[in-house]
């Protein structure tokens, strides 16, 4: 029942989710100034040819019937074409798509495998010099954004060093520097909270109680702390995946990486409505796919949940 419940809950909200996302993007978009028949047959052309291509591509239309034309071919899963280029704009943001889910996951897999662990290890030695140590890196973490991390890492280990290469993704090394820049952050958030959430778990009396009957403290900090520790966790997990979706645009423009995010600042730089309106809409859906996986595994986290609901 919970899960039925929830599914129909969360279905509905991302549809009215989606549904504001694109008419906000659509809105906002024909309010920045520019215009992409400019762009595309340049400022000077004729009159005859601008009226022509403007009509051509449906930007002569009144901007709710414009939006509604748009809406209307994502129920039917038609995105529309990109006016630059003229490919469907379903196949761009597939193929550029598969990058940013290669650095993301990348960068998800260093957060986790770096920041699981060094939370864990300042709960367990709290106010000692490896709690010092694991708050000076997170801090570090925190306050250094991908714009002037990522410069950094390419001076020190592709211009200085010459480890690695600047960017692209031509090279599967290519990959590293990105994804290290885009899992800082996340890295230091996980770290945070992880050292919150086991402080709070292992101060509860079931866990005084297991250390009371005798057991090894790695039982207790596996089977008694992690998991409740692991709800707060998995939650802040799921809201930043969202963000290394947002945080990608930067990171591949400063790599020159051909994901989603590269592809939405050319669109926007060219004023292709299609793609960027595709592209924004495609993220939003993402983020709310994967929290609506993160509502479902709450009750497996703690049972408790679906016994109150």
């Amino acid at each position: 029942m919970f899960e039925l419940r929830t599914l129909g809950s969360r279905l509905a909200g991302a549809a009215a989710v989606a549904l504001g996302v694109s008419f906000m993007v659509f809105l906002l978009l024909h309010c920045v100034p520019g215009d992409p028949v400019d762009v595309m047959l340049g400022e000077y052309a004729a009159a005859a040819d601008r009226l022509a291509l403007r009509a051509r591509l449906g930007l002569d239309l009144p901007l709710a019937e414009q939006w509604w034309h748009f809406l209307r071919g994502v129920l039917h899963g038609d995105l529309g074409v990109s006016l630059v280029s003229s490919t469907p704009v379903a196949q761009l943001l597939l193929e550029h798509f598969r990058y940013t889910a290669l650095l993301a996951g990348a960068a998800l897999l260093l957060a986790v495998l770096a920041g699981l662990p060094l939370g864990a290890l300042a709960a367990l030695h709290s106010g000692r010099a490896w709690d010092a140590a694991a708050s000076v890196v997170a801090v570090l973490g925190m306050s250094m954004p991908s714009f002037v991390l990522g410069p950094l890492l390419i001076i020190i280990f592709a211009v200085q060093l010459r480890w690695l290469p600047v960017g692209g993704a031509e090279h599967a090394a290519g990959l590293v520097l990105p994804a290290v820049t885009l899992a800082s952050g996340l890295a230091a958030v996980l770290a945070r909270m992880t050292r919150a959430a086991m402080l709070e778990a292992l101060a509860l009396p079931h866990v005084q109680a297991a250390r009371a009957r005798g057991l090894a403290e790695w039982q207790v900090v596996v089977g008694h702390v992690c998991r409740n520790a692991a709800l707060p966790v998995v939650t802040v997990l799921a809201l930043q995946l969202g963000a290394l979706l947002g945080g990608a645009v930067v990171t591949e423009t400063v790599f020159n990486w051909p994901g989603l995010g590269q592809l939405l600042v050319e669109s926007i730089a060219r004023r292709d409505y299609p793609v960027v309106q595709g592209a924004v809409l495609l993220i939003a859906l993402t983020y709310i796919a994967l929290n609506t996986v993160v509502d479902f595994l709450y009750p497996r986290l703690d049972p408790r949940i679906a016994l109150s609901a």
